[in-house]
């Protein structure tokens, strides 16, 4: 897990539900330790949210994904986590050995009972289930590029 260049006030996630399986790892550190969490990190400076949660997902599970809606954000005093729908574009599953021990394709409805995948994750699975209600990507060109708005339309 590299370090440099991380904004560590933001992070991202996504969600990849295929064949009605979402994809998990088993997490190896902090208190997500031995559990089954989606995958995601944190911001590097100068990167968007969404290049973030592709890089995140090719180093993490070796899979490119492309975000779309997103399905939840959390904030808190010190920082923000963004959660996003994605889509499955290539690449086989497979474990980084580094941040995850694992990576499973679970059925959604067991994902959603198991004692080792925590309220978080669960919540978001459920989220991505509904995605047709997320916030859709919405074409703007503000004055900071890169940019990105969200929203209801």
């Amino acid at each position: 897990m590299e370090t440099e260049n991380n904004n560590w006030g933001q992070s991202v996630t996504g969600v990849l539900i295929r064949d009605n399986k979402v994809l998990l790892g088993r997490h190896t550190y902090g208190s997500g330790q031995g559990r089954l969490i989606i995958p995601g990190g944190y911001v590097k400076n100068d990167e968007s949210p969404q290049e973030a949660v592709k890089r995140e997902f090719l180093e993490e599970v070796n899979v490119v994904i492309e975000p779309k809606e997103i399905i939840g954000v959390r904030f808190n005093m010190r920082d923000w986590y963004i959660a996003f729908a994605v889509d499955y574009v290539s690449g086989e599953a497979q474990s980084d050995n580094n941040e995850n021990s694992e990576v499973l394709w679970v059925d959604v409805d067991e994902a959603l009972e198991r004692d080792d995948v925590p309220e978080l994750t669960k919540k978001l699975v459920r989220c991505a289930l509904h995605r047709e209600n997320g916030f859709k990507s919405i074409p703007y060109n503000g004055r900071h590029t890169p940019c990105s708005l969200y929203g209801v339309e």
